[in-house]
């Protein structure tokens, strides 16, 4: 079964960058909605930022992304990962709670960076 994800992401740069990126990596994703800052003239609280991302969303399904996301491998844990922007994610199976039947596959797991349901099953 897919699971849509609706992420709400802030940067302080790059934001539309990273939106393009993660579409990229997720197929049938999309931006929904991007909302741009105002006008500098209008409050000076945003000076500088005219015309930049200052919200958007995009939607994806998510399962075997590992490979398109890690970028950086020392924050690698657990399924956990960190992608070029910062953002951690944990990429899971949908069963996972499945898997996790006892101390072995906890072991197993806590041993793991990307998590290989094999090895999971296998575990004790």
């Amino acid at each position: 079964m897919s699971v849509p994800i609706v992420p709400c992401l802030w940067f302080p740069d790059c934001a539309e960058e990273a939106m393009e990126f993660y579409c990229s990596v997720f197929p049938d994703s999309r931006i929904l909605s991007i909302e741009r800052y105002p006008d500098e003239s209008l409050d000076e609280h945003f000076k500088g930022m005219s015309g930049k991302v200052l919200t958007g969303a995009d939607q994806a399904e998510l399962d075997h992304y590992w490979s398109n996301l890690s970028a950086s491998p020392d924050h690698e844990q657990c399924g956990w990962l960190k992608d070029r922007f910062g953002v951690s994610w944990q990429i899971v199976p949908a069963n996972l709670g499945e898997l996790m039947t006892g101390p072995a596959q906890t072991q197993a797991l806590m041993q793991m960076k990307k998590i290989v349901i094999d090895d999971l099953v296998n575990a004790g």
